[in-house]
């Protein structure tokens, strides 16, 4: 008898159904702001702002040892939450443009600040996304901080910057579920569980690294990938990210024209 669908195969197909069921009820609904959910395109141009803040240095409080200079665009609340949640959690897609461009802007900020100490000299800067779960992925139906990253190179390429985007990390199997966790489970959580691919170190040979995610919570995530990478010899001076959780603080940096508290 031919041999029935592994448990991996059912998880892709009910994955391919959900997606397949949120782009219908997408169809059936008038479309609505995902900031703040009035009758009109999936982004109004008020909820638009709120990824529009001059973009700072956003440390956790405690941070870990490891974690580079991370740099945020906005807290991660009210509308700037509802549109992270969104596009990661919902299937948002057309969020991708305006999340990557507020990611761009951080990675700016990073990088304008590296030019102005020790600067990268004209190497390129390599975008490294956040791995996420593959149960996650499946359930997502897309893989939401490459697809930001992607964006937002995109969009700093145009202003004239040497970008590319490596997805070189992943989770090994078994890693948790992160959310709910405070700052020493979420360590523990991923203590040896951020890998690099075996191409790793040739794809971010001479490239200035930085880490790319949609939010900073306790940079326990960021930390990890970044001892990771730097064990192959990356050299990884910061973080951008779209978000940061209110507990964070630092000075504005250098790009964009409001601020935030």
């Amino acid at each position: 008898m031919p041999a029935g669908p592994d448990h991996a195969t059912l998880g892709d197909m009910s994955a391919a159904l959900a997606v397949a069921a949120r782009a219908l009820l997408d169809l059936a609904l008038p479309v609505a702001c995902a900031g703040c959910g009035e009758p009109a395109t999936t982004l109004c141009s008020a909820c638009g702002a709120a990824l529009r803040g001059a973009p700072r240095v956003a440390w956790p409080d405690p941070a870990p040892p490891d974690l580079p200079t991370p740099y945020a665009v906005a807290p991660y609340a009210d509308v700037v939450r509802a549109l992270i949640v969104a596009h990661k959690e919902r299937g948002a897609r057309p969020l991708a443009a305006p999340l990557g461009a507020a990611l761009a802007c951080s990675v700016d900020a990073a990088v304008a600040a590296l030019a102005g100490g020790a600067g990268p000299a004209g190497r390129p800067v390599a975008l490294v996304p956040m791995p996420s779960r593959r149960a996650a992925l499946r359930a997502r139906g897309h893989d939401p901080t490459l697809v930001m990253a992607r964006r937002a190179a995109r969009a700093l390429r145009r202003r004239g910057r040497q970008v590319l985007v490596c997805p070189v990390l992943r989770l090994r199997p078994g890693v948790g579920d992160q959310a709910g966790l405070d700052a020493g489970a979420r360590r523990a959580n991923l203590a040896g569980a951020v890998l690099l691919v075996r191409a790793g170190p040739r794809l971010l040979q001479g490239a200035t690294v930085l880490l790319v995610d949609d939010v900073i919570t306790t940079g326990s995530s960021l930390a990890a990938a970044a001892a990771t990478l730097r064990a192959s010899g990356a050299d990884v001076p910061a973080a951008a990210v779209v978000a940061a959780t209110q507990r964070h603080v630092g000075a504005p940096a250098l790009c964009g024209p409001a601020r935030w508290d």
